[in-house]
């Protein structure tokens, strides 16, 4: 493996290496012990039983396809994401000369079938009654996602291909696979077909320079992450902006799916898919929402967060003004005709409220109908995105468990989807555990940072230093923002539209992202604080950057989280914000818990690095200590 390496595979080795290391039968003890050293996490039986089958298997191959000198890099991690491909083999194209390179997705299924008569979905036995990805949609996805990011592919012509090998499958098992449609991103092969696939495989690689070619691959740059509101107005017309990856797509189709159930005969189904921070939720969102009004279906999209419905209607409704009424609050369905909508999308459900009801609803809509109940009864396929550990706001209550009660409740069906994959953060799936941890949200307790090519952590001794690095990356041409807790007074204006300096730390000041929906002073309004380019300057909170991303990331911890000894501390008095000033409503349990949330969210908006400064200073010292 070479120092310069952007995204060093588990293993990389020759096909001769990988045959070697089969016969010695030491290729998934090989790719734990890499995995455990880089990446600090340990496989399971399953998986390197996995390894040491299907990479035997492909090494016996590529002896016998003579294609022992191509390069062959096991694990593969997809640039800004924590997805991995399994093999991706190098070498040169033996026609046209130049770089050549295979993905390569190896199943060890003998027996597929499709699910409900949907192509693109798949039934598996060791999966149960969930359904996964077509291999060959998985493949080709991949395949799509390295033209996109990868530098050294931009422009290229016939550089990639991709091919599903089903190993140990005889076409009786999988004959219902065989009908998807199939390219050189995405080819189809069973042990049946081994033959086919030497020669598959001989039409696109030959030794020639495979070490070099790999070099490029692996140092290749890599092009900005497509930003996701930039983009939101033609992803509604095009969808292809963006490419979803297996549960992303697994998501995506099961939702078609079940319209198309409904459409056919009285059917009413819920979809709910979970996901951390970055994990793909709002990209899905748009997707469906592109594609359903290209074919015709009634949809909506909802959430609970005004800055981010906001960005969305402004985004869209610049381009394509019809579009923005697509755009809603999960308040808005109150009166909502039963089963108006063919899919509602309910995106960052975890905002859900008990009651849609406040001081300005009309009696009539006073029922007492939860929140769920409205948004469930508004569509024939109701579809809930969430993240559990982003409750920030008492009162916000959307879990899976309580959706799927009340949906299983009602007789309906219930699919869940997990997306277990990671998009922010450089893609870098250790950071968020590392927040996690940090923050007591999972077990374990504060580790030190150890590193992650793909994601930058630092500290900043001072506010100001923070301020100044993040400038730096703005004059380079890279997105940034500063973020804090709510520990300061937020002020309105001044009347002659300059803003109020109230975040003071030291001699430091700045003012708070603008309250409300007018730009005043220069400073953008508060739904677009995070996504115009005046928004650097001002302090963004929570309200305003969650459901948002931008490159690099800074976060200022105020005093009302501090470490003392060896925990945390959740200061109630420290803390501004109006939300949490009831105690009645909000206890101090419930307290320390959704303060963690808060800076979970803030410290997991960076794609590319973070900078962290608490204004405690023992605490300061106990973040210098383990981010080193």
């Amino acid at each position: 493996m070479l120092p310069g390496d952007r995204f060093v595979p588990l293993l990389r080795t020759s096909g001769k290496g990988l045959a070697d290391f089969a016969r010695a039968g030491r290729i998934g003890s090989t790719l734990a012990t890499q995995m455990a050293h880089r990446m600090s996490r340990s496989p399971s039986a399953a998986e390197v039983r996995s390894w040491d089958a299907s990479l035997a298997a492909l090494a016996a191959d590529l002896e016998q396809a003579g294609l022992h000198g191509v390069e062959v890099l096991a694990e593969y991690q997809l640039p800004l994401s924590s997805k991995r491909i399994d093999v991706v083999l190098a070498g040169e194209h033996p026609r046209r000369g130049g770089p050549s390179y295979v993905v390569v997705e190896l199943k060890q299924w003998t027996k597929a079938s499709l699910f409900e008569d949907e192509p693109e979905l798949v039934l598996q036995p060791s999966y149960g009654n969930r359904p996964v990805l077509h291999p060959v949609a998985q493949v080709r996805g991949y395949g799509e996602y390295l033209l996109d990011f990868l530098g050294v592919l931009e422009g290229a012509q016939d550089v990639l291909a991709g091919a599903a090998y089903l190993h140990n499958a005889t076409d009786d098992g999988v004959a219902a696979l065989r009908g998807y449609p199939q390219d050189e991103l995405g080819r189809f092969f069973t042990a049946q077909d081994r033959g086919d696939f030497h020669a598959f495989l001989r039409s696109r690689l030959s030794p020639t320079n495979a070490s070099v070619h790999a070099d490029r691959l692996l140092r290749s740059s890599v092009a900005p992450s497509k930003q996701l509101l930039a983009v939101a107005a033609e992803e509604l017309r095009t969808r292809e902006q963006f490419v979803l990856l297996d549960e992303q797509r697994v998501a995506f189709d099961l939702v078609l799916h079940e319209v198309e159930k409904a459409r056919r005969g009285d059917h009413k189904s819920v979809v709910i898919v979970s996901g951390g921070p970055g994990s793909g939720k709002s990209v899905i969102a748009l997707s469906l929402l592109g594609e359903l009004g290209r074919r015709g279906i009634r949809a909506a999209h909802a959430t609970g967060s005004r800055s981010f419905t906001q960005t969305l209607r402004r985004v869209a409704g610049h381009r394509a003004p019809r579009t923005a009424a697509l755009f809603r609050y999960f308040n808005q369905f109150m009166d909502a005709d039963r089963n108006g909508l063919d899919v509602l999308i309910a995106d960052e459900a975890h905002r859900l409220r008990e009651t849609s009801a406040n001081r300005w609803t009309k009696t009539e809509h006073r029922t007492g109908k939860r929140q769920i109940d409205e948004l469930i009864d508004a569509a024939r396929v109701p579809v809930f995105l969430l993240d559990q550990n982003q409750v920030v706001r008492p009162g916000e209550m959307g879990t899976v468990e309580d959706i799927e009660k009340h949906a299983r409740g009602r007789g309906l069906d219930v699919h869940q989807i997990d997306l277990s994959t990671q998009y922010r953060s450089g893609g870098s799936g250790q950071y968020i555990e590392w927040v996690e941890r940090l923050l007591g949200l999972t077990p374990g307790g504060p580790a030190s940072w150890t590193g992650d090519e793909r994601f930058e952590v630092r500290t900043a001794p001072s506010p100001s230093a923070m301020e100044t690095l993040l400038a730096e990356k703005l004059a380079d041409h890279q997105n940034a923002r500063m973020a804090a807790g709510y520990c300061w007074t937020w002020s309105d204006p001044r009347a002659d539209g300059s803003l109020v300096p109230d975040v003071r730390i030291g001699d430091w000041s700045r003012p708070w992202n603008l309250k409300g929906d007018r730009s005043v002073g220069g400073a953008p309004p508060a739904a677009l604080w995070a996504s115009d380019d005046r928004g650097f300057g001002q302090v963004g909170c929570v309200y305003t950057a969650q459901g948002f991303e931008y490159e690099w990331n800074g976060v200022l911890i105020g005093p009302d989280l501090v470490w003392r000894g060896d925990r945390w501390v959740a200061v109630r008095s420290a803390n501004r914000d109006p939300d949490f000033r009831n105690t009645k409503k909000v206890s101090d349990a419930d307290f320390d818990l959704l303060v963690r949330n808060v800076y979970k969210v803030l410290l997991t908006r960076g794609l590319r690095g973070v900078y962290l400064h608490s204004t405690d200073p023992e605490t300061q010292r106990f973040l210098e200590r383990l981010v080193g």
